[in-house]
């Protein structure tokens, strides 16, 4: 293998594209999200730099302070709460499209808002609903 070789292209892709590596600032990470979306469509191809990316990545939006109170409320929010929230946000529901399932608008405010806790039965009806373990909910 010719380490000199390698070397030299590692060089003159990092002096293009740092961001690759290491993520500095909020335009790199926009930049890195943007480079990402176009490896994907070519995931087979360009599985070995998505895997270094995505490094650079994760390491930005754990150490950003923009993520950090983001971070928080979800570390606070309550497991059932958010797998509810994101099967909400993923087949774009609202409070009105859980009668079956909890119970009127005002059961699933309740419920999301932290006033109220889903109960046995309402995550058992959910899990059914959407195919989910009801651990999930746990």
């Amino acid at each position: 293998m010719n380490f000199q070789a390698v070397k030299s292209h590692a060089s003159n892709l990092f002096e293009q594209a740092g961001f690759i590596a290491h993520i500095a600032n909020q335009a790199d990470y926009e930049t890195a999200l943007a480079l990402m979306d176009e490896l994907i469509e070519d995931y087979d191809q360009q599985r070995s730099l998505i895997g270094i990316l995505s490094v650079s990545i994760e390491r930005w939006e754990s150490q950003a302070e923009e993520f950090k109170a983001f971070d928080a409320a979800v570390e606070a929010m309550d497991s059932g709460v958010a797998m509810l929230s994101v099967l909400m946000d993923q087949h774009s529901l609202n409070t009105t499209d859980f009668k079956d399932e909890i119970g009127g608008k005002s059961m699933v405010s309740m419920i999301l808002s932290g006033t109220r806790q889903l109960n046995l039965g309402h995550i058992r009806k959910l899990s059914e609903r959407f195919g989910v373990p009801a651990q999930l909910f746990i």
